[in-house]
């Protein structure tokens, strides 16, 4: 056997072990196991409208956790999201996008709306109070982590991937931050046919 063959197969290894941790923490319920998404939270859009689970539901949609002062990844997946929604032609009105901020102390709904609005109209802009915020962070096991800096001033370590949820609002997988757009089409796609 080469050494070639050899790092070959442990790489193969280390992919499917990672495809089946991956499986395991948010594959199909199990009894004892908590299943992404639910919780019991009440939240608004950035017009005041009120968001709950049932927000999440009768169409498909993309949640990304993020917060309108981050620096380079919520900016450049609210432009892929343009993106795959020009992508996806006619199919587009078959999916919703939300942005759910991490960081309502500074995210109002007036600033939230502006926000994904100067991108794209088709993604709504979710805030609220942080213990409500904090229900969908958990309810969606997303991570978030504030970042001291200078004086006041602090930035939010966060879940960089789009969360795809079924019409039913359960999870169907994610889109991972730079993932190809082809990739990202292909996956929204199916997605909108499973409904």
């Amino acid at each position: 056997m080469t050494l070639r063959t050899i790092r070959i197969g442990l790489w193969t290894a280390v992919v499917l072990l990672a495809a089946l941790a991956t499986f395991l923490y948010f594959g199909p319920g199990r009894p004892g196991q908590t299943v992404l998404g639910g919780g019991d939270y009440v939240l608004e859009d950035g017009t005041g409208a009120k968001v709950t689970p049932a927000t999440l539901t009768g169409k498909p949609s993309m949640l990304f956790f993020g917060y309108t002062h981050c620096p380079d990844v919520c900016p450049t997946t609210l432009a892929d999201m343009a993106s795959w929604y020009e992508q996806l032609g006619p199919d587009a009105d078959k999916l919703n996008a939300f942005f759910v901020t991490i960081d309502p102390e500074r995210d109002t709904p007036a600033v939230i709306n502006d926000y994904v609005h100067a991108v794209s109209d088709r993604v709504t802009g979710i805030t609220g109070t942080r213990p409500e915020i904090d229900k969908i962070i958990a309810a969606w096991k997303a991570f978030s982590e504030k970042v001291p800096g200078e004086g006041d001033d602090y930035i939010m370590n966060h879940t960089a991937s789009v969360f795809l949820i079924n019409s039913e609002g359960g999870f169907e997988g994610t889109i991972a931050y730079g993932e190809s757009q082809d990739i990202a089409v292909a996956k929204l796609k199916k997605l909108i046919a499973k409904g």
